[in-house]
């Protein structure tokens, strides 16, 4: 190129620092991008989460299908919202099937219990029973009006109050001495009869029951 036509050392500056304003804009303009989409992920993710918990009514109602009959029981939603819907949760995919009742306590606390996914289907080693939850625990929540009264539903924990996972107890007796650490959450509405032949099992030292029954299922619905 002709000198005359060289393009002067200012203007190619320009042109140099006109190219780094653009890719530094692009970049600016890529990182809001990514924020963006990332506040709407975030946001749609807590509102879908918020419906799926807030489509469940006031009350919630289940069947405890046992070996030794069926025990209904209402859950207290509005109460203990984090805890019956962990519980429907688990329910709803099956995690309650063929679990043992491994715990029949005829000495204070006097309840039942089952819950533990090391029980499925009464084999494997039973000196783990009792020890297996879900994935994930739910905090602890206490209602001043609701207590361990006989034929109440409370959940079970490890030594973390907000450990409490899979696992539930019914009091077969008014265990109020509990009421300050666990979460009671539901009530049985019929089938305590069958509760209390779980309760009559003969046990062993280790409140394990001599001849295994079984939590079979648990199916929730809207209406008792």
């Amino acid at each position: 190129m002709p000198a005359s036509q060289k393009r002067p050392s200012w203007q190619k500056k320009r042109t140099v620092q006109t190219v780094r304003k653009r890719q530094s804009r692009g970049k600016i303009y890529l990182v809001a991008a990514i924020i963006i989409i990332l506040t709407i992920g975030v946001g749609l993710y807590v509102y879908v989460s918020s419906q799926a918990s807030s489509s469940l009514p006031p009350v919630v109602y289940a069947k405890l299908n046992t070996s030794d009959g069926t025990i209904e029981v209402e859950l207290y939603y509005n109460a203990t919202p984090k805890t019956v819907a962990n519980f429907v949760s688990l329910a709803n995919s099956g995690f309650y099937t063929n679990l043992v009742w491994h715990r029949i306590s005829k000495v204070d606390p006097f309840v039942i219990q089952t819950g533990d996914p090391n029980t499925k289907d009464g084999i494997g080693n039973n000196t783990n029973w009792g020890s297996g939850g879900s994935p994930q625990t739910v905090p602890l929540e206490i209602v001043s009006s609701l207590h361990n009264y006989a034929g109440y539903l409370g959940m079970a924990r490890g030594m973390d109050l907000n450990s409490g996972s899979s696992q539930f107890y019914i009091n077969m007796a008014d265990n109020t001495d509990l009421d300050t650490g666990y979460t009671v959450f539901g009530k049985v509405i019929t089938g305590m009869s069958a509760a209390t032949a779980i309760w009559n099992t003969p046990t062993y030292s280790s409140e394990q029951p001599t001849t295994l029954v079984f939590l079979t299922s648990v199916t929730i619905s809207d209406n008792p």
